[in-house]
């Protein structure tokens, strides 16, 4: 008991109550450590497109922009997997049942090892049909293969490094990731100098710096974990599949089923514009790691108010959750006012610093302005998705998403790319019109929560 108590207090002065005080200051100073995070987890990417770009080849860079949508797809499911953790987590905490939290992370461990397992057959021994499959051009396919391949083999690290993040944030530490990921940044920029700048391993040396950073990442993560104070305990006996399992997959299942039909279509249309060419192919790239840039915010504040909301919830204080919700739109737009300015004027200045060919640039160019208005639009959805997430309204979250990706999105990008006249440009306004749909679905959605919400307050 005595561990609870010193467990909430260790909470309130970390500022880990999100229950009380100013919603617009406890959200930003929780969501800057991620954003910081965020930021450096798309600069550690960035940095492959950038040492290849400028020290490897153009086969090269192809490879590294379509193997990076493979490592994408990985890394963002397990990263909406792992979301179903940190709701339970801050629901357990808002609730003030911290003794629960040890069984959730004991059966986590379980469940995200046989995931990792599963990863490194299909990325290790599947590799070169997942280059093909992904219709990467025939200069690139090995170096492809081989990215493939060498990130396969250290997908433990990748999941684990995830995992562990996910149960930081669940506490209410968001701090934590972000040196894990500094740390990570930091191998990767000096492994890419090493092994692609200076031994001339093009692809394969990015992949290997990214393997080896994000070990190292582990690694201190564990440590840190270890010598954590933690309000709750945990023993040999949390490390099996218990009736916690159940409860965050039934959170982080939809999300990960959603994420990954999403990234599936993201792989689809890396392999609609590879049929333009080497040229295009590389300038996509070139123009997805400034994308990664662009979405930084949203990304922030969805993971950041799926902890807030989960966490008033469990409290019982849901109009708090709603404020909660709009404070994050209020945010996001704010931000994307610029950065739309940016990406949209620009774009061309941006893809320099990845490319120096005037082709590629012109191409990476081309596809951010037809995303520019994403932007905005996201800010929008991702706040909303956050809220919806940490109401546990996890089906509806895959629901509408799995509409907007595979009804509007992906026909949209693969009309455009037939065209006689196919451009990026107009294949990437795919994106901004697919989210605009998602963001009526939830504001309908939404509507009808309040509508019903009401009503029952009414009859009760």
């Amino acid at each position: 008991m005595n561990e609870c108590v010193k467990g909430e207090h260790i909470m309130t002065n970390n500022n880990a109550d999100f229950t009380q005080g100013s919603i617009l200051k406890k959200l930003i100073a929780f969501m800057i450590p991620i954003l910081g995070a965020l930021i450096l987890q798309a600069a550690y990417g960035a940095v492959d497109v950038l040492v290849v770009g400028r020290f490897g080849t153009t086969s090269g860079l192809s490879a590294v922009s379509t193997g990076s949508q493979v490592l994408n797809l990985v890394t963002f499911v397990v990263v909406q997997f792992a979301m179903g953790i940190t709701v339970l987590i801050a629901r357990y905490l808002g609730e003030k049942k911290p003794e629960q939290i040890g069984s959730v992370i004991g059966g986590a461990a379980v469940v995200f090892t046989i995931i990792s397992v599963v990863l490194f057959i299909v990325m290790v021994f599947f590799a070169r049909p997942i280059s093909i499959l992904m219709q990467a051009p025939k200069e690139a396919v090995t170096l492809t293969t081989s990215y493939v391949r060498i990130c396969g083999s250290g997908i433990f690290f990748i999941v684990a490094y995830n995992l562990l993040s996910a149960i930081f944030r669940g506490l209410g530490d968001s701090k934590s990731p972000l040196l894990f990921v500094l740390i990570a940044c930091i191998v990767n920029i000096i492994g890419d100098l090493v092994l692609v700048a200076g031994l001339h391993l093009d692809a394969a040396g990015a992949a290997l710096a990214t393997v080896s950073a994000q070990a190292l990442s582990v690694v201190f993560a564990v440590i840190l974990f270890i010598k954590k104070d933690l309000p709750f305990k945990m023993t040999k006996k949390d490390f099996h599949l218990n009736t916690q399992c159940k409860k965050f997959l039934e959170i982080g299942l939809p999300l990960a089923l959603q994420e990954f039909l999403t990234q599936l279509s993201f792989l689809a249309l890396c392999a609609f514009i590879n049929r333009l060419g080497l040229e295009a192919s590389s300038g996509y790239g070139v123009a997805c790691k400034i994308v990664n840039f662009a979405m930084l915010i949203p990304s922030a504040l969805m993971q950041s108010l799926a902890s807030f909301v989960s966490q008033n919830i469990g409290a019982g204080e849901y109009k708090r959750a709603k404020r909660c919700l709009f404070t994050g739109i209020g945010v996001g737009l704010t931000v994307g006012c610029f950065v739309f300015c940016l990406v949209m004027f620009k774009g061309d200045l941006l893809a320099g610093f990845f490319a120096t060919e005037p082709a590629v640039i012109a191409n990476a160019y081309d596809y951010l302005k037809g995303f520019a208005l994403e932007t905005l639009a996201t800010a929008v959805l991702f706040s909303m998705i956050g809220y919806f997430n940490g109401t546990n309204k996890t089906l509806w979250v895959m629901a509408q998403g799995l509409f907007q990706t595979l009804l509007v999105r992906l026909p949209l990008a693969y009309y455009m790319s037939i065209q006689p006249d196919a451009s990026l440009m107009k294949i990437g306004l795919a994106a901004p019109i697919s989210t605009l749909v998602g963001v009526v679905l939830n504001i309908c959605f939404y509507t009808y929560l309040n509508h019903a919400e009401k009503k029952n307050a009414v009859l009760n």
